[in-house]
């Protein structure tokens, strides 16, 4: 294990991921240091839930309490019909249901994890990685403030659209789009909300949703699919919110009130998803985690889990080997088959769940009321894993203290 000080890490993003490994790398002796854009942590953002092996990971950090006391208070998931009608329900008790135990807003999660590292890690806000240089004992790096310095690692933790991760392996790693577009904002509450998730299926392939917070607002957000797809820079804030607008136009249920809400909403956040499919994740002595190395989409409510995981796994390999090449094998040894198997989406996805005509609408609502009934759920029960057998899903993580 090397001694405090004498192998210093950058991480590039202070959201999930970065403070993680940042958390376990202090721990094992390394001098850390986070960089991040914002002037401050970015504390917005939507439902997010740490589940399966990621929850083993909170767990040995002892912060699983303080992810639980932050819940949402979710109930459950309801599919919401054409008319307003509930034609599914789902209970977070519920075999099958969207709602986890540990359901967080993100910015909550963030939150806890800056707290639980901030005393034994450099955080560095308002400035960002503009050039990496590397030498066969460091790396060079050079800093939009103007500073530079050495470090013996660098990793990219810097999301889905990673300016990192471009300095590291250029056009590389390959963002695979989906075709569909997520908006997500914070809108007032109103008398006739409650705790539920609610899915909503409107015509014309989109989908609005409805979800309770802990702050007393709700967590509003806008899918819809589109045949063109834009992979480079994201639109700019005008043009998201008249595309918003245009396409909220006659989607029916709360579409006017989410509408209305746009241009007073101050955390609106507004692009495609994808995927990012990177044939490696290491090279010389920089490296990424998270969405910077293996985004999975929203679509399968495992982003989290995988940030979580890799930075837990990078940051105990590197604990364990002497040299910084074998502890990167190791990493992509072990997370490899896991982030293939995340992100192996189900067929027909998203399009299947994003009809475009009224009648395909009122199947996909109508499939929903079968699989929610009582009959359904008792039998989807009796193969259900417990939670002990989840929390192993997909890897069998190692314990490195």
């Amino acid at each position: 294990m090397p001694t405090s000080g004498t192998k210093k890490v950058l991480l590039a993003g202070a959201s999930i991921a970065g403070p993680t490994m940042a958390f376990w790398l202090a721990r094992y002796g390394f001098a850390v240091t986070v960089v991040e854009r914002a002037p401050a942590l970015r504390l917005g953002g939507q439902n997010i839930d740490v589940n399966g092996p990621a929850r083993q990971v909170v767990r040995k950090m002892g912060i699983e309490a303080a992810i639980l006391a932050q819940n949402t208070t979710e109930i459950g998931l309801q599919i919401i019909g054409q008319d307003g009608e509930v034609a599914g329900e789902f209970p977070k008790e519920a075999s099958l249901t969207g709602t986890r135990e540990l359901e967080i807003l993100r910015g909550d999660l963030v939150q806890i994890l800056y707290d639980c590292s901030k005393e034994t890690v450099d955080y560095r806000f308002g400035d960002s990685i503009t050039a990496l240089e590397q030498h066969p004992d460091e790396v060079f790096v050079t800093f939009a403030s103007g500073k530079s310095e050495t470090f013996h690692l660098v990793i990219a933790a810097d999301g889905v659209r990673s300016k990192t991760r471009q300095l590291m392996f250029g056009d590389e790693p390959q963002f695979k789009s989906l075709g569909l577009y997520i908006a997500y904002m914070t809108i007032p509450r109103q008398e006739n909300d409650n705790d539920w998730w609610r899915w909503y299926t409107a015509i014309d392939r989109r989908v609005l949703m409805l979800r309770p917070d802990n702050k007393g607002t709700i967590r509003a957000s806008v899918a819809f699919l589109e045949d063109d797809t834009e992979t480079d820079e994201k639109r700019p804030t005008d043009e998201q919110k008249s595309l918003l607008k245009a396409k909220l136009a006659g989607a029916g249920w709360e579409a006017d009130r989410i509408r209305q809400a746009i241009d007073g909403a101050d955390d609106l956040y507004f692009d495609q998803t994808g995927q990012i499919k990177a044939p490696r994740w290491c090279d010389g002595r920089v490296a990424m985690i998270g969405d910077a190395a293996y985004c999975p989409t929203p679509i399968s409510g495992k982003g989290t889990t995988l940030a979580i995981v890799g930075a837990y796994v990078l940051a105990g390999e590197l604990s364990r080997h002497d040299r910084h090449q074998d502890a990167f094998a190791a990493y992509e040894r072990l997370m490899r088959p896991y982030v293939d198997e995340v992100q192996k989406l189900p067929p027909g996805t998203p399009k299947l769940v994003y009809p475009e005509t009224k009648f395909g609408v009122t199947v996909l609502n109508t499939v929903a009321g079968i699989v929610a009934s009582k009959p359904v759920q008792k039998l989807v029960g009796l193969f259900s894993s417990d939670d002990a057998e989840e929390e192993k899903e997909g890897i069998d993580l190692p314990t490195y203290l």
